[in-house]
């Protein structure tokens, strides 16, 4: 049944989160599982719910938010990770918890002007694109710092990180190296920004999860591991 495979797929990861953190001395508590649920029907995000599963990241809007709808009875921590157009931002600033794809400065300022009033800070992370690839979103690693001062200065968001999706690299050694990156960049924002709550490293995926937890990651983003492969 779909719901047995769910959950014993969830339990697979748990177990690699939990391992990973023991070879390198983390506690796996510091490590946030996110669902990437993306093109899964709500009824596999449900059944995650009821495995314990409660992060659930989307990279399509209007699909993410016919989900929300379908899902409106469970206390879902809902989180943006794909690429934004900047007019598209109100529905991120009006029903998601986490943005993890911002990029540019316009985007952080429509999400801050947009978030209701009566809604917590939105928790952001600023993509990097670590690998300088041309296909790939995301601000280049010697610009992060501008655009983490300009942003950490808006109302109504809360600047939590980083996140970056890495080239494929065949080697556990070469997968490192853009995880290292990319901790390395977020120390140095935290030494020019004391006052920001940079906690947040959304890093590692299914393939590289194990190279990026030794690296510093607290939110590793797995969706085929948990939901199978798309069809």
């Amino acid at each position: 049944m779909r719901k047995e495979e769910i959950t014993e797929n969830l339990n697979r990861v748990h177990e690699r989160i939990v391992t990973s953190c023991v070879s390198c001395a983390r506690d796996p508590g510091e490590v946030t599982l996110l669902a990437v649920s993306k093109t899964r029907p709500a009824q596999d995000l449900r059944l995650a719910f009821e495995a314990g599963q409660r992060d659930f990241g989307e990279n399509y809007l209007q699909e993410a938010l016919e989900k929300q709808v379908a899902l409106a009875d469970l206390a879902i921590i809902w989180h943006f990770i794909g690429p934004l157009q900047s007019n598209k931002t109100r529905a991120v600033a009006e029903h998601f918890h986490w943005m993890h794809s911002v990029d540019r400065l316009k985007i952080a300022q429509r999400l801050s002007a947009q978030r209701p009033r009566d809604m917590p800070p939105l928790n952001l992370c600023l993509q990097v694109n670590i690998d300088g690839e041309a296909s790939k979103s995301g601000v280049a690693p010697h610009e992060a710092g501008a655009l983490a001062e300009a942003v950490a200065q808006l109302p109504n968001l809360r600047l939590r990180g980083l996140m970056a999706i890495p080239a494929p690299r065949q080697t556990a050694e070469e997968r490192q190296q853009p995880f290292l990156a990319l901790a390395s960049l977020l120390a140095q924002l935290r030494e020019r920004l004391p006052d920001q709550p940079l906690d947040t490293l959304s890093m590692g995926m299914s393939g590289d999860m194990e190279a990026a937890i030794p690296c510093g990651a607290t939110v590793v983003r797995i969706g085929t591991d948990i939901f199978g492969r798309r069809e």
